[in-house]
């Protein structure tokens, strides 16, 4: 039998924030992202949802024995669901790939949003471009919704756990996307 793999479309592209090799970038059809809220925390979660029109990009990576419980823990407040033949990863794989999302029965829509931390932001964006460039980046923006939700400027002081240095390019691509988004900046 061998190893299954993870398909990871937020945080888990920046190789930086994780140590699961034979990491390969991978294209999704029938599934977006969107930022929603849940009842398990009072920020929104990244997470993927179905979409007939819709490819996303990520990474798969295997998950060593297969032992899912270091990235269950990280990814605790999702479901783990089997992927099939809309996955397309470079240099082929044939072995059994999961997903993380939040099932849509646990979404809720808060009276006030609480933000989506820009220190979260910056290392998802920051894997996308050393995977895909900066057209990848503009694809991430294009095919995740929910940017109506405000974003906290936590740079001074990260609040995301996996938090990575930026150079002043990627911040600037960051801040460019989120401008021609309107995204709402708010302070800490």
């Amino acid at each position: 039998m061998s190893d299954p793999y993870f398909f990871g479309y937020g945080s888990l592209v920046n190789r930086a924030t994780h140590g699961y090799g034979e990491a390969r970038r991978a294209r999704l059809g029938g599934w977006r992202r969107e930022w929603r809220y849940t009842s398990h925390r009072a920020g929104p979660f990244l997470t993927a949802v179905r979409c007939a029109l819709s490819e996303i990009e990520g990474l798969v990576a295997m998950v060593p024995g297969a032992d899912w419980r270091a990235l269950d823990l990280r990814e605790s407040g999702y479901a783990r669901l089997p992927l099939g033949a809309a996955l397309h990863v470079e240099g082929a794989l044939n072995a059994a790939t999961q997903i993380y999302a939040v099932p849509a029965a646990d979404a809720v829509s808060p009276a006030a949003k609480q933000p989506i931390l820009l220190s979260y932001i910056d290392v998802v964006i920051q894997g996308y471009l050393r995977e895909y460039g900066a057209d990848g980046v503009a694809r991430f923006f294009a095919t995740t919704d929910g940017w109506d939700a405000p974003v906290l400027d936590d740079r001074a002081a990260p609040l995301y756990p996996r938090h990575q240095p930026l150079t002043p390019v990627e911040r600037a691509l960051v801040d460019t996307h989120l401008a021609v988004l309107g995204a709402r900046i708010v302070a800490p």
